[in-house]
Parts: structure tokens; sequence; C-alpha cells
């Protein structure tokens, strides 16, 4: 059946997907009921439902210029500040436990394989894009599902459990600072001096982290040409490695898939950048702003091809999947936490850092009025968008071994 949008219709595809990721956009920040359901859902409902009602076709060549372009152009734009030297030296303790949360992640993925891959078809891609996404955020699910071409019902329907999943498990860390229990177990000196001075309102009002910024031409041309350049670059010699060297095992197919991994490059070339070269990259303003809604425009492509049926299917199975990662996650952060004598308010911003990423982690920070580790943590959660990759890609070629 042929559908109201034409295939090759490309203008009025580009205009439905950039307006549905604005509208997605426009509608979590103006609408509580919108951000708890965040705007990457709310655009791959719409793009879902208006492929399946036969407004716009379920495969076109719009929709892989997003895939081809958009999401490695996104990359680089959100690790313009990824500062290593900086992160290291003013993340503190904070950093330490963020990373053994990161290898919880990892072990719940394993385990979750384990018991899943039997009933999942291509589990192991999904295990690459949660390690990715639970380790960085978004920018690295949509990397990994590049990386190991998940289906896209395969990849809506991940979409759909993990964010049911994080909604549940932010209310969870928001509650735990008021369980007796836990504050019985753990220091916790931001409450306590929250509770002994008092909280002052005008340090802690997101709109002082989130507000508009001032931006110049400049900065969107130097953004833009910088990530074109890293892209070029990086693409060009990851198809130089991936065909001088065979994956013949294990070893070399992990060789290759770091090495000959363009995402990995983009990565790297980006954190190296940011690291030696800080007062260039570091002071062009918007870099973060245009890469996020880059990664808006790839929700909505991966809701196009989603089948109703087959999310409401395969949906309930990956949820077990990323509960149980968020499950070992929750273990190894708040076991070794209470091990290594973190306190209570590292623990869960380094776990919210993991599972929702450096914003979600900020957010809840600047709601508590932890105001000492905002800045720790959004520099972590930065240096999560770095290793997300990494680990992703490990992730996904040690489960398809299995």
């Amino acid at each position: 059946m042929g559908t109201l949008i034409s295939v090759d219709n490309t203008w009025a595809l580009w205009a439905i997907l950039t307006g549905i990721a604005a509208l997605s956009i426009y509608l979590e920040q103006t609408y509580s009921w919108a951000s708890k359901i965040t705007g990457c859902v709310i655009g791959l409902v719409l793009a879902m439902l208006l492929s399946n009602f036969k407004v716009i076709p379920l495969d076109a060549p719009t929709y892989d210029n997003v895939w081809g372009y958009v999401v490695p152009l996104a990359i680089p734009l959100l690790l313009f500040k990824a500062d290593v030297r900086k992160i290291w030296r003013e993340s503190g303790r904070i950093m330490g436990i963020f990373l053994i949360s990161s290898a919880g992640t990892m072990v719940g993925a394993v385990v979750g394989f384990i018991i899943l891959k039997d009933y999942v078809p291509e589990l192991y891609k999904v295990g690459a894009m949660m390690a990715g996404s639970y380790t960085g955020g978004s920018v690295n699910f949509a990397a990994m599902a590049e990386t190991f071409q998940a289906p896209g019902e395969l990849a809506s329907a991940a979409v759909v459990a993990d964010n049911l999943l994080m909604a549940v498990y932010f209310f969870v860390l928001i509650a735990i600072p008021t369980s007796n229990f836990f504050l019985s177990k753990f220091g916790h000196p931001h409450i306590d001096e929250l509770e002994k001075n008092g909280r002052d309102e005008s340090k802690t009002q997101a709109a002082s982290y989130w507000g508009g910024k001032e931006i110049s031409l400049k900065d969107i041309a130097f953004a833009i040409a910088t990530a074109f350049v890293i892209v070029a670059v990086s693409d060009k010699l990851a198809s130089i490695i991936s065909n001088a060297i065979p994956d013949t095992n294990f070893f070399m197919a992990l060789v290759v898939g770091l090495l000959g991994n363009k995402y990995i490059l983009i990565t790297t070339f980006t954190m190296l950048l940011a690291t030696y070269l800080p007062n260039y990259m570091g002071n062009i303003k918007g870099s973060q702003e245009i890469g996020t809604f880059l990664i808006y425009i790839f929700f909505v492509v991966i809701g196009v091809p989603a089948s109703v049926p087959l999310i409401l299917q395969k949906s309930p199975l990956l949820l077990v999947f990323c509960v149980i990662m968020v499950f070992f996650n929750m273990v190894f952060s708040f076991g070794f936490g209470k091990l290594f004598k973190f306190n209570l308010e590292e623990i869960i911003l380094a776990s919210n850092a993991n599972i929702g990423g450096p914003t979600t982690a900020a957010a809840m920070g600047i709601a508590k009025g932890w105001d000492r580790l905002i800045v720790p943590i959004l520099l972590v959660g930065t240096l999560g968008y770095v290793i997300g990759n990494y680990f992703g890609i490990f992730m996904g070629t040690f489960l398809q071994t299995m």
C-alpha cells in the first residue's frame, strides 16, 4: 500500500522529522507530563503513529541519511567539552563510584543475556545499545544501534522499555534519601548541610543551568565545521583499518570493532581535541544544543519502522533485560559504595548518571539542593559519553560470541 508522503518526497520527510523533533522538545520543556515521558519517547511514538497509519513510508533514503550523517555529527558536537584532564581534576571521588556503577551495568548485561538470549533474537545488539546508553546516554545508544545494525522495531522496543524503566528507577533514587534504612547505612553530608543551613533556592533553579545562551554565527560555523572534519577523518581512517585487519577470532574482532569503528574514532579524536585544545573546543558555544537536537531526530527515525504489535510483544522481555542491568548497577553502586565509604549523595548521582546520563543526574542534584555535586556529576557524565561507545562495542562483541 502507498503512503500519503511518498518515499522520494525528501523535503516533506525532512520537514516531518525535524518538525516532530522540535515539537517533542517543546512539549518536554513545557509540560510536566511530557517531561516524565521524555521528548525522545514522544518523538518515537509520533513517528510510529505516522508510519503505522500510512502517512509516511516505513523506509526511505531520508532515513538512511539520518543514520549515515546526522548520528555521526551528533557525537563530536556533544563531546566538545570532554576535557579529560578537567574531568579528572574537578570530578573528585564521584568518578570512582561512577566507574564502579558502570561495571555493575556490564555484569548485568551478561547475566541478562544468559537468561534471555533464547527468547529474544539478536539480544546481543540490545546488550550493546544498553551498555552504551547506561554508561553514557542517548548518543551512545544511537552509535551502537548503527554499529550493530539493530532492526528498527528492536531499537524502538528497547527505547520504550528503557524509558519506562528509567522513569521508575528515578523515582526510586529520589525516594532513597528519605529512607531511614539508607540514611542509617551511609554518610550523607550534603543532606545534613541542607538540614543545618537551609537551602538557597536562587542557586538551585534549573533555569540557571538550562536557560538560553548567547551563541554567535562564528560559534555555529566552528561547531559544525569542526564536527564535519572529525567525522570525515574518522570515517576514512576506520575504513582503512577495518579493511587491513581480519576479524578471525574474538580478540581480532574486538580490535576491528574498536580501531575500525568510526564512532570509536570520532569519540577518541574529539576527546583528544577537547583535552589538548580546550581553549578552542571549550569556547565554542551551542555545540551541546545542536548535537542534542540531532539526537532527537535520530529517535524520530527509529520510531518510523516500528510495528505496534511487535513493540508490545518485545518490550516486556526487553524491559526484563533492562531491569536486570539496572539491578546490578544498583547492587554494585550501593554495595561497593558502602565498602569504600562513598557518600549516599555521590552514589545516587553516579547511578543516575549511568542510567540516565549527565543531564538527569544534574537535574536531580539541582532538585535536591546538592549544589557542590552538580558540576562534578556533569563532568563525570560527559566522561560517560566518551567511554560509552567503548563499553558498548566490547559488550556487543563479547555477547555475540556467547
